[in-house]
């Protein structure tokens, strides 16, 4: 029987994932994943709704009206947040983005899903953990095991160096020199490299594990692995970062309040950072942002610090002889226009 042959969506997306992301653009693999993921659920939710296979659906298929119901599937039915929606929806309109400029004739249908816009996200509260929190996070690992050693080094180089967790899981026995000055090679978004500075402290215990290891430092492998000695994943260090912070709890009840996942080591040491007096420049370059704004954000999370700049300003009092009396007899207007 003759194999079918690949329709136009078909062909569009697999030059767009094949060589448009990874030759043309230079999107890092991460990237590229993410995009297919999305693109996937698309597929796979508009081929239920209209009762047929993936293989059967084409571009005609795939228009405004499809691409709204699927947003409102991903916040309704799998309870996604508005980040995550922005997210799906980006990668969709890279690829119409794309296939308008291959595609001509289906440029109405392009230009009408590359007018659905982006939901405006709820920006909650950066968490972040206290010294004292990592302190006690830390001191919950057991370091009598192999496994607890493994997870002390990645927890205290998470922190020392503020790394992504994809950066950390990336990073390699050869991106470390553990010999004065002490240092890691993290590659970060787009493939940006910058060299982040190891506490002595770190660099001690990194070498430590590496010479129970019987790892040589040129080598290119892995730095953090599983039980199967394979690459650690995102869910393994979300897993490790929960399981240490339950048992912290007793020593740290602050922790049960707070929001934790493996970013939350990234806020702290940027938080650290800034109590300790490093300049915000410093900072967005220790954690490799591409724009100083992004840092900014942390100067306004720290309660301690506000309490600090608040009991150094001086108290704003209104002097009896300017302050806007409310008279008995006076018209509201009266009153507001002598504020």
């Amino acid at each position: 029987m003759k194999a079918a042959c690949p329709n136009r969506l078909a062909r569009a997306l697999r030059d767009f994932f094949s060589e448009h992301l990874p030759r043309l653009r230079g999107m890092s693999p991460h990237t590229v994943l993410s995009y297919r993921d999305s693109v996937r659920l698309l597929l796979c939710f508009v081929a239920s709704c209209r009762g047929t296979s993936v293989a059967e659906l084409d571009i005609e298929h795939l228009g405004a009206q499809e691409i709204l119901d699927f947003l409102r599937h991903l916040e309704e039915v799998r309870h996604n947040t508005a980040s995550t929606r922005n997210i799906r929806l980006a990668a969709i309109h890279a690829f119409f983005r794309y296939l308008s400029a291959h595609d001509p004739e289906r440029l109405e249908q392009c230009q009408r899903i590359l007018g659905v816009p982006f939901k405006r996200a709820h920006t909650r509260p950066v968490a972040y953990l206290e010294y004292a929190e990592i302190k006690a996070v830390l001191e919950a690992v057991d370091r009598a095991t192999p496994d607890g050693r493994r997870d002390y080094a990645l927890l205290a180089t998470m922190f020392n160096t503020g790394a992504r967790v994809q950066e950390m899981l990336d990073l390699r026995v050869a991106d470390l020199q553990l010999q004065k000055p002490f240092q890691a090679r993290l590659v970060g978004k787009g493939r940006k490299e910058r060299v982040c500075p190891l506490w002595p402290q770190t660099a001690t215990v990194l070498r430590d594990w590496l010479e129970e290891r019987g790892i040589d430092w040129r080598a290119t492998d892995r730095l953090f692995l599983n039980h199967r000695h394979e690459p650690l994943t995102r869910f393994g260090v979300r897993y490790i970062l929960a399981k240490y912070c339950t048992l912290a709890r007793p020593k740290a009840p602050t922790l049960e309040r707070k929001r934790l996942h493996p970013h939350t080591m990234r806020h702290s040491t940027a938080v650290h950072l800034l109590k300790a007096g490093v300049d915000l420049s410093t900072i967005s370059q220790w954690l490799g942002h591409a724009s100083i704004n992004t840092t900014n954000r942390y100067a306004t999370v720290d309660l301690d610090m506000k309490r600090e700049a608040i009991a150094k300003a001086k108290p704003l009092v209104a002097s009896p002889s300017t302050a806007s009396a409310w008279r008995k007899n006076a018209s509201i207007l009266e009153w507001l226009e002598a504020l």
